[in-house]
């Protein structure tokens, strides 16, 4: 299959597994089934129309962190009822579509950006439903790069010195605001269920003694963060998640909320190169393929790991190598010191679990378009991207000087 899709619609080529997303979407929901919630797709993980479209057809709402992912979920078909706004840079003219759509909420960061959407809301005669994301300072233990809980990084409104619980107050006493209650994130990656636990019970302990005070505070939004095994085939531990959450929520009057994708699409995508050379190094092969960072570039930004094989019958093992890209860069690699077989010209490699920030960080770096997208669902072969060429890439531009 794999091989028949590369020589239609050629490579480098991401294609999803539709009943894979589907799969893992219910997994997740019947492991929080327990609880009064809801769940957002974190749509950075994976931002495809057509993934966004499929998970909208299973109920799914939208975790969002820009204008235009409101704009990709809304056309997806996911209701705006069902849309939360994060991120700590929301632009003013985000902030008036948000309101303009009518999403569920807007998660702010900061006392300035509370400011900004009262002031918004009071021109646009609205009211803006608003929570507070909180940073509870625990450690995620995942990459620095992706570790969005302590106090060191840019996330959240520090729980510590009361902070977060004065703005609140703030919150609830703005006639411009609706307070839809709390937030947190704290980070992406996440293979121990301990900092969660951690950051959930800093979490209640702040909304214990705001709701004590007499706030309302109607809802906590767990976020999301539940890692995958890239190293192994295996399934995220939803039910271990769900049993965790369950356990320190279900008796607790609070409507809840989580954010996953990483865990819902990385398992459901695989990455397809063809090799182009296979070149002999000093002390190592460097098998060079059509797939570039460009293409795929979490190996080179977090020093990520994703397996490779060869598509088709295995064979022995002759050595190591590197797997590298035809861009102008030595960071250019899918992966270092692989213990690879023989392999040959035009052989496809498939980069597995890429279904989850690979696609959605592709850019055109040496004016190489980007790779295309496909997905298998129920059988059928679906494009979600068709493949650009250079052509494309060049009358989005326009040379005043010629």
């Amino acid at each position: 299959m794999a091989v028949d899709l590369a020589e239609r619609f050629g490579t480098p080529l991401y294609v999803y597994s539709g009943d894979g997303l589907v799969a893992h979407y219910a997994a997740f929901e019947a492991a929080v089934s327990e609880l009064d919630c809801v769940v957002h797709y974190a749509v950075k993980a994976n931002s495809s129309l057509g993934v966004l479209g499929l998970l909208a057809q299973q109920g799914a709402g939208a975790d969002i962190v820009s204008g235009g992912e409101m704009k990709r979920a809304l056309i997806a078909g996911i209701a705006p009822d069902k849309i939360v706004f994060s991120g700590v840079g929301k632009t003013d003219d985000e902030i008036r579509a948000a309101l303009q759509a009518g999403i569920a909420q807007i998660n702010a960061e900061s006392a300035t950006e509370l400011r900004h959407i009262s002031q918004i809301a009071a021109e646009t005669k609205q009211q803006a439903a608003v929570a507070l994301r909180v940073n509870v300072n625990v450690d995620p233990g995942s990459h620095a790069k992706i570790s969005t809980g302590q106090r060191s990084t840019k996330f959240g409104i520090p729980v510590a010195n009361g902070e977060a619980a004065m703005l609140y107050r703030q919150l609830c006493s703005d006639p411009n605001l609706i307070p839809r209650g709390l937030a947190v994130h704290i980070g992406s990656q996440l293979r121990k269920l301990d900092p969660f636990e951690l950051a959930y019970q800093e979490l209640l302990v702040l909304a214990d003694m705001l709701r004590a005070e007499g706030l309302d505070v109607p809802m906590l939004d767990l976020g999301g963060g539940l890692g995958v095994d890239y190293e192994e085939d295996k399934t995220p531990d939803f039910d271990a998640y769900g049993q965790m959450v369950t356990r320190i929520f279900a008796s607790r009057d609070y409507k809840v909320g989580f954010e996953p994708g990483r865990s819902i699409a990385a398992d459901n995508g695989v990455f397809l190169t063809r090799t182009l050379f296979v070149k002999k190094g000093e002390n190592k092969r460097f098998i060079i393929v059509d797939g570039a960072m460009n293409d795929l570039i979490r190996p080179t930004l977090y020093e990520a790991f994703h397996r490779i094989e060869p598509v088709g019958q295995p064979n022995p093992v002759i050595g190591l190598a590197d797997i590298v890209g035809p861009v102008c860069e030595t960071g250019d690699y899918l992966g270092q010191g692989r213990a690879m077989p023989a392999i040959a010209e035009g052989e496809i490699l498939a980069v597995l679990s890429a279904g989850a920030y690979g696609a959605v960080m592709m850019s055109n770096y040496n004016t190489r378009p980007e790779a295309a997208e496909v997905m298998i669902h129920d059988e059928a072969v679906h494009v979600l991207r068709p493949r650009r060429n250079v052509k494309d890439l060049l009358k989005l531009e326009h040379n005043p000087f010629s």
